[in-house]
């Protein structure tokens, strides 16, 4: 069944903010820290890069949401891993914005309020486990690589990590177990593309970490 204009519009909309209000926060977190390549060339970084993407379920998402940081992780596996956790946090908490906004602009279906509601309640969790996570990888970084603190760091961001892709999943079953109608309406298609596109890097942030040679 076509979905309404109406529809169609909000979610380019929606989708559109996703991708502008992330990229220029996690910009001004590493602005810092990136001011050089360090001695690694572009094509060595660049490379690392796209292998390392390889080994996620979405390469390409990976490595045109990361390329832009590539000089604060130029050729470090902990560091690549701490960079797409922050990016998953920035778009869950965008994604937890606009949920929040679907709530204030309710059509009043009880069902459908319900639903976001929930949701609004398990992506805010999943965004807080996913900051945890980069500043787990952020103790990484000093941990000796094999030691038993390392171990701990890196058994803890997978937790976190996986709870988090979990929360997700919650807030789409949520509208699917609602109902149909609420599964169907306007914002319980917007919040399963909204889920669809955080899942993606989250899981691509778990993949990197479980890729972490220690």
């Amino acid at each position: 069944m076509a979905l309404p204009l109406r529809a169609i519009s909000l979610l380019f909309l929606f989708l559109f903010f996703m991708a502008a209000s992330t990229a220029p926060r996690i910009a001004a977190v590493y602005a810092a820290a990136s001011p050089s390549s360090g001695g690694h060339s572009a094509t060595s970084v660049t490379t690392f890069l796209r292998s390392r993407c390889a080994t996620t379920q979405y390469p390409d998402v990976c490595y045109d949401s990361l390329l832009p940081y590539a000089s604060t992780f130029q050729t470090s596996h902990v560091k690549l891993a701490r960079v797409a956790a922050d990016v998953a946090a920035a778009k869950l908490r965008a994604f937890s914005a606009r949920i929040k906004d679907l709530l204030l602009h309710s059509a009043g279906d009880a069902r459908v309020d319900a639903a976001l509601k929930d949701c609004k309640s398990t992506i805010s969790a999943a965004d807080d486990l996913a900051r945890r996570s980069s500043a787990e990888l952020s103790q990484l970084e000093a941990a000796d690589g094999g030691s038993t603190q390392a171990l701990w760091h890196v058994s803890n961001v997978k937790t976190w990590l996986s709870a988090a892709i979990t929360n997700e999943g919650t807030c789409a079953d949520g509208f699917e177990e609602t109902g149909e109608a609420a599964a169907g309406s306007p914002a319980g298609k917007e919040v399963a593309a909204g889920v669809a596109r955080v899942t993606q890097h989250t899981s691509i942030a778990l993949a990197l970490v479980n890729g972490i040679p220690l």
